[in-house]
């Protein structure tokens, strides 16, 4: 019986992943997650009390594997320089992925508290990695570039998710150069 709850709730995260990525947060219904998963609208109840329940679990269990992966691609660069690059296009590289797009819009959307935290926690760890590429190449606020290079990462996202102009392989060096040489690169 415990397996099969297990399933189950795998089956409802991976429908909230796929209303998330198709719809962002207005998607994520439980009317629209029970007809997914050809549960019983009170069934979902059963496992998750509320939307933000949904969300707090997704982000538990997605973006730790998303933070992995970035982490993984840092981790195999052997500059300061290289651990950025691989930032930058690890994150963007996922783009395309149910998980990342989920989280994405997770980010966006209006979560409670203990969400917002786990997202915060998860997003921690990334900003840490990259605080200390950016001390390693010298600079003074190495916190202050991380937020900043974090903006232009979150601003190439949402380009390559919109499908703009550009392709995604443009979108990713025009953000790999602003990362390591600013606007005059």
């Amino acid at each position: 019986m415990a397996e099969h709850r297990t399933m189950q709730r795998g089956a409802l995260l991976d429908a909230a992943r796929s209303l998330l990525s198709e719809g962002g947060t207005e998607a994520l219904t439980f009317p629209a997650l029970a007809e997914r998963t050809g549960l019983a609208r009170s069934s979902v109840y059963e496992y998750f009390r509320s939307r933000a329940a949904v969300v707090e679990e997704l982000c538990a269990v997605d973006f730790p594997v998303w933070a992995a992966e970035v982490e993984a691609a840092m981790e195999r660069a052997d500059t300061p320089e290289g651990k950025i690059e691989a930032y930058v296009r690890q994150q963007l590289a996922l783009v395309g992925d149910r998980r990342h797009r989920a989280v994405v819009a997770i980010s966006a959307g209006e979560l409670d508290a203990g969400a917002r935290e786990k997202i915060r926690a998860a997003h921690g760890g990334l900003i840490a990695m990259i605080v200390e590429a950016l001390g390693d190449l010298g600079h003074q606020q190495p916190r202050l570039a991380a937020m900043l290079l974090q903006g232009v990462v979150d601003a190439a996202v949402r380009r390559i998710e919109l499908g703009a102009a550009e392709d995604p392989e443009g979108i990713t060096e025009a953000a790999v150069s602003m990362a390591l040489h600013g606007v005059c690169g």
